[in-house]
């Protein structure tokens, strides 16, 4: 059933830049979506004249992706190396260390909390994404796992910075409901790496968003390879996560074959983001027996395609059983999607800098979206059993998805391999969620 919501300015820490690529303002009229109706409040983009321009947005209109990577505006927190999986995290300039939670100069730089943080904030995502009464009391006494390569130093304490600035429960050691562990589930961890921390921080950050009552269980794995990431999801499932996390990938090849069964876990959430580098497929969000994670732009209660997101036809991976697109004879990705725009991104929280950065930071790309997807599949509580989590959602569709039928990633012929489309589409998949009845 579609939780509907109005969500009136966007008071709890959003950043909003109304109009969708090449149009105007956001309609305020209501929106027709799989299982009802969202109504959209005529307010929901303002953003100040000031944040705007100091963003580079001029006009509130969004920025092309690939432009905005071009001109520095975007950045992505990994660089894409050559035989190991990057991550799939992208950063707004100017924000951070230096810089307020709305971009201009800042009389305090690095202040640990900002009034009203920059990017979307978990009672904005609750809100769009209908899981705000689920998100209060739902969750408790199930871990959400995260896999990322190298350790995040300060990650713990940043988080709760994080979950301090909005009024989430404790989430630490000492109560355990925070751990961090190597890719074996160890406790000597691996050595620090600043940009693999950004994700981090993400990734740890949209879970406390999403399921704000859940354990946080972190992977570190020694390097982005393939073996150790594929080494830390299997610890992850041993040490009895319901939902696993990994917003990482690497353009697919006929060797991924060798670590599939490392992400075959009947029962669990296996969330994958799609990619950030547009049309075209990653694994490991080919793997059939994955929930691979598309991305949207969120204007308020709708969305759209955005640009960046990975999607396609496997040149090698077979298709699920759950799946029966027509042009695909093989997995199709993605399977769902959520907010990746870095226009309409997310607020994190990470002290430490990078690339000049640091503090309240804003992210966008799949990789918000792969734990968010995760955290929902965790505080919908579902106990899957021997079957996919995946094929559960494609059998209850259209309940509790919102149909994304417009926008593109790419070029495809027009298709809905690389473009929105009513009912199912590669870029967003099924589409995105409208409470937890699909998951």
């Amino acid at each position: 059933m579609l939780r509907s919501s109005k969500l009136s300015a966007f008071a709890v820490g959003a950043l909003l830049f109304s109009g969708c690529s090449g149009s105007g303002s956001v309609p305020s009229t209501p929106i027709a979506a799989p299982g009802g109706t969202v109504t959209q409040s005529s307010t929901a983009g303002s953003l100040s004249t000031q944040a705007v321009a100091s963003l580079g947005l001029q006009g509130g209109g969004l920025t092309d992706f690939a432009a905005g990577l071009a001109s520095g505006l975007f950045k992505r927190s990994c660089e894409i190396v050559p035989g190991e999986a990057h991550c799939h995290a992208i950063v707004v300039a100017r924000s951070g260390i230096g810089f307020s939670a709305q971009g201009a100069d800042a009389e305090t730089p690095d202040a640990t909390q900002a009034a009203t943080p920059a990017g979307y904030g978990p009672a904005t995502l609750q809100a769009a994404y209908g899981t705000t009464a689920a998100a209060a009391s739902g969750g408790a006494g199930r871990t959400v796992a995260i896999v990322d390569a190298y350790n995040a130093a300060t990650l713990e304490r940043d988080l709760g910075v994080y979950r301090t600035q909005y009024g989430l429960p404790p989430c630490t050691t000492a109560n355990g409901c925070f751990s961090k562990l190597n890719q074996t589930g160890g406790t000597k961890l691996p050595r620090n790496n600043a940009s693999w921390g950004q994700e981090t921080s993400l990734d740890v950050d949209m879970v406390s968003a999403n399921c704000p009552n859940c354990k946080i269980l972190v992977l570190e794995a020694t390097s982005p390879t393939s073996a150790n990431l594929a080494t830390a999801v299997n610890t992850a499932a041993r040490l009895g996560a319901v939902a696993i996390s990994n917003s990482y990938g690497s353009p697919e090849s006929g060797s991924d074959g060798t670590y599939a069964s490392s992400y075959n876990h009947p029962g669990i959430a296996v969330t994958v983001s799609s990619g950030d580098s547009g049309y075209g497929v990653q694994t490991p969000a080919a793997y059939n027996t994955v929930v691979a994670t598309g991305g949207t732009t969120l204007h308020g209660s709708t969305e759209t395609v955005w640009s960046g997101a990975g999607s396609g036809c496997s040149a090698y991976q077979a298709k699920p059983s759950w799946q029966h697109d027509p042009s695909c004879a093989r997995r199709t990705v993605a399977d769902v999607s959520y907010d990746a725009d870095p226009n309409t991104g997310v607020a994190v929280y990470d002290s430490t800098t990078y690339q000049g950065q640091g503090g309240w930071l804003v992210f966008g790309g799949t990789s918000v979206a792969s734990p968010a997807i995760g955290a929902i599949y965790a505080l919908a509580g579902d106990a899957f059993g021997t079957s996919y989590p995946a094929s559960f959602t494609y059998g209850k569709y259209p309940s509790g998805i919102y149909d994304v039928t417009s926008g593109s990633n790419g070029s495809c012929g027009g298709t809905y391999l690389c473009t929105g489309k009513p009912g199912y589409d590669a870029p967003t998949g099924l589409g995105a969620p409208r409470g937890l009845s699909a998951f």
